[in-house]
């Protein structure tokens, strides 16, 4: 039967399953240490390993990055944990009295 309302249903419904699959691939995110004249290198480190779960050596080797080029990357991530991050960093490093600056940058 031609106006059976399930057969108009199947017919409408293989019509609307015409779309295309897309995968999409996740925006990252990085979080930049930003080089200042008052955080101390000790403090860099220790931030990079409490926060960033940096061994001693990595931490070491982003805080000369960040020393002598300016800026270093701790890590990258989706764009909310790397907002997290900077914010519980510099909310850590403000207690501290570090002016330590980052931003989250795309990759």
């Amino acid at each position: 039967m031609p106006n059976d309302p399930r057969e108009r249903e199947d017919r409408e419904g293989d019509l609307a399953t015409q779309k295309k699959n897309r995968v999409e691939k996740v925006r990252r995110y990085k979080v930049v240490f930003h080089n200042d004249n008052y955080t101390t290198m000790e403090f860099v480190v220790l931030v990079l390993m409490k926060f960033f779960h940096k061994s001693e050596t990595e931490a070491t080797h982003i805080m000369l990055s960040v020393h002598h080029k300016g800026s270093g990357v701790a890590g990258v991530y989706t764009k909310d944990v790397a907002e997290t991050k900077v914010t519980e960093v510099q909310s850590y490093a403000k207690e501290q009295g570090m002016p330590l600056r980052l931003t989250v940058e795309p990759e």
